[in-house]
């Protein structure tokens, strides 16, 4: 009798831990976007504003599809985000993952959190240098800017957080090539992220990422912020710096995200941008300047992106109307992008 009640008594603490185990995990939260949208050149010019994605001209064109799975276990998480479709591939990157292929992987990565403060990741992650994304949806703006065409998109390694408090935290991590879901060059870089919050609605994020890419070795400084001064005004600034090893090569540039909510389902955006490639010896950078406004009209899940942009270059590598080389670019585009 003792030897069956001992048997009852531990199979009920079993189910009783099994319970504790099955009441800490989350649903698998599934969720993603698809976009689609028309572009209009000025000079009826395709690709003549050589930034990612919208190369097409007067054209109905398609964006992504993207999916993303996520769940949270104990202290264990995970995420994969999937993509399918134009804008979601580096096909200008042709050494990437995905080798122009309109499948690929955006995030594959899983997390565990040893306590409230201190938390470790591994896999192939969004990178955490500058403002924009991938995904129409993290953007306020559809057109991507130079900085983000300079890249990296992606990391894939292992890296640490450690939260100090609300307002400080910090990561650090090893990382393969940029972009590149496995290593040619081996684990090859070292990243890390200061992330400070010094007011409730201001957060800044200062990061450096120095390795190896799918072109050579170099170090990035990036600075990423934005504060929402009120409910209707916000405004964000992305500045960095990358220097090529062993070389002169480089970029540096800037660009200011002022946006006003002009009510509950319309804002107004505009993305100023300076960036310039480094003079190399005695071949001289081409520097650009870009302004590019636009709105975003809301209803449910679907966001409308009307948007125009012009960018400028004195040394006149765009194309006018008749073919020929010219120092101004000019494009009207209507997004739209449905998130779910």
């Amino acid at each position: 009798m003792k030897t069956i009640l001992c048997a009852v008594l531990g199979m009920a603490s079993t189910t009783c831990a099994l319970a504790q185990t099955v009441s800490t995990s989350s649903p698998l939260e599934f969720s993603g976007s698809v976009d689609t949208y028309f572009k209009y050149d000025f000079a009826k010019q395709p690709g003549n504003i050589k930034t990612y994605f919208d190369s097409e001209n007067n054209s109905v064109s398609l964006g992504m599809i993207d999916l993303l799975l996520k769940k949270k276990t104990g202290k264990a998480s995970f995420v994969g985000e999937l993509s399918f479709g134009p804008r979601g591939q580096t096909e200008s990157i042709p050494d990437a993952a995905g080798g122009g292929s309109s499948f690929h992987i955006q995030n594959l990565y899983i997390n565990y959190e040893f306590s409230d403060k201190f938390s470790m990741t591994a896999g192939y992650m969004g990178t955490f240098i500058g403002y924009e994304i991938i995904s129409p949806v993290g953007n306020f703006n559809y057109s991507t800017s130079y900085l983000f065409g300079a890249g990296p998109f992606q990391n894939a390694g292992i890296k640490a957080t450690y939260k100090f408090s609300d307002k400080v935290s910090l990561m650090a991590g090893l990382f393969n090539d940029w972009n590149l879901y496995t290593a040619t060059k081996g684990v090859s870089s070292v990243g890390g992220q200061l992330t400070i919050t010094p007011l409730e609605g201001w957060t800044a994020y200062l990061n450096v990422l120095s390795g190896a890419d799918v072109y050579g070795y170099g170090t990035i400084e990036d600075l990423t912020t934005s504060y929402q001064f009120t409910k209707l005004f916000k405004l964000g600034l992305n500045a960095a710096n990358y220097d090529m090893k062993g070389s002169d090569n480089g970029y540096a540039g800037a660009a200011l995200y002022p946006q006003i909510a002009l009510n509950d389902a319309v804002s107004l955006g505009l993305r100023a941008e300076y960036f310039k490639y480094k003079d190399a010896g005695t071949v001289k950078g081409d520097q650009y300047t870009a302004l590019t406004l636009s709105a975003n009209i809301k209803t449910g899940g679907l966001t409308l992106i009307p948007e125009v942009r012009l960018d400028h270059n004195g040394d006149q590598p765009f194309l006018n109307k008749n073919g020929l080389a010219a120092p101004n670019a000019g494009q009207f585009s209507i997004a739209a992008v449905y998130a779910f």
